[in-house]
């Protein structure tokens, strides 16, 4: 679905994609486009159609991705196929894993996702400015839900791209804390940076654009604050995000593949091992489907597990 709010600047174009694909920005100047993140990759041919019929003969210039979660870089090798001159710019915290494509290191193989291998030409430095249509944008550090993650902010209309470091009722899974890393702290940082930028309207990188940013903030804070006081319970719904994100990909599984698969993803496995091995794994994981029935996101028909919601 394609959004252009009227509190946005006429140059921007949101085309929202829902939960499996993040948001796509497609920014047009005099002189240039470019486009913020491009989806998952099986999204990549509708990617192409919203980004053809927007731009009808001109060319792609630039994209950018915020992070190099699958759903925000998936569609990235279409897009340079159909835009060979294109020049794509990602953070620079995985840069050597791009390079060399690793795809442990990028977490497509842990989590169970797929991405198709793609180039980049620069690096989007925290710090930094970007032109980007006519206007300059400012690059900033964003770690938290992804250590590596950005956020882009112009400040003559105070438009923020956000990508999964806020969203209109709170953030992304932080995946350091997965691995056993502390990110909570880094979470709320972004957080207060966001707030000390001001922004007028946020373009998060999943749901509508949106500009009660205050309240987006203290909904943000106040589930940072319970996920800080029980680490567990966001261990928990990040392994259902992870499950719900299968389910958005393939549809439907019989039960015991999707077990199956779950067993074999590394994530999963990691999850499992640290936090819940008192427990047998296909009860966990049944429970986990469980607890995606009851909330509506999930269908259990005949020992088949079919998307819902």
């Amino acid at each position: 679905m394609t959004s252009a709010p009227p509190s946005l600047p006429p140059d921007i174009t949101v085309f929202e994609r829902g939960w499996l694909s993040s948001n796509n920005i497609l920014i047009r100047g005099q002189h240039g486009c470019a486009m913020v993140d491009s989806g998952y990759s099986s999204h990549a041919g509708q990617t192409l159609a919203l980004v053809g019929a927007a731009l009808q003969d001109r060319p792609l210039d630039l994209l950018l991705n915020t992070h190099l979660h699958s759903d925000h870089c998936g569609g990235n090798a279409a897009l340079q196929q159909a835009y060979p001159v294109m020049q794509t710019l990602i953070p620079p915290g995985l840069a050597q894993h791009v390079r060399d494509w690793d795809p442990v290191a990028l977490t497509y193989t842990p989590t169970g996702q797929i991405c198709p291998p793609f180039r980049f030409d620069a690096l989007l430095q925290p710090g930094s400015e970007i032109e980007l249509g006519d206007k300059t944008w400012q690059v900033h550090a964003a770690p938290g839900h992804d250590t590596h993650s950005v956020v882009l902010f112009e400040p003559a209309s105070c438009v923020l791209i956000s990508a999964d470091a806020l969203w209109e009722r709170g953030f992304g899974v932080v995946f350091p804390e997965l691995e056993g890393l502390d990110a909570f702290d880094e979470v709320g940082q972004t957080i207060d940076l966001i707030e000390s930028l001001a922004p007028r309207i946020v373009i998060p990188g999943h749901g509508a654009v949106f500009t009660d940013v205050a309240g987006s903030i203290t909904a943000a804070r106040a589930r940072l604050r319970g996920f800080a006081a029980d680490p567990g319970k966001h261990i928990q719904h990040a392994a259902k995000v992870l499950l719900k994100f299968k389910l958005l990909e393939v549809q439907s599984l019989e039960l015991a593949t999707f077990v199956a698969w779950a067993r074999a993803t590394p994530y999963f496995v990691l999850i499992y091992q640290r936090h819940f091995s008192e427990t047998e794994f296909s009860q966990w994981v049944g429970g986990l489907i469980d607890d995606l029935v009851r909330v509506g996101a999930a269908a259990h028909e005949g020992g088949v597990i079919r998307n819902a919601g």
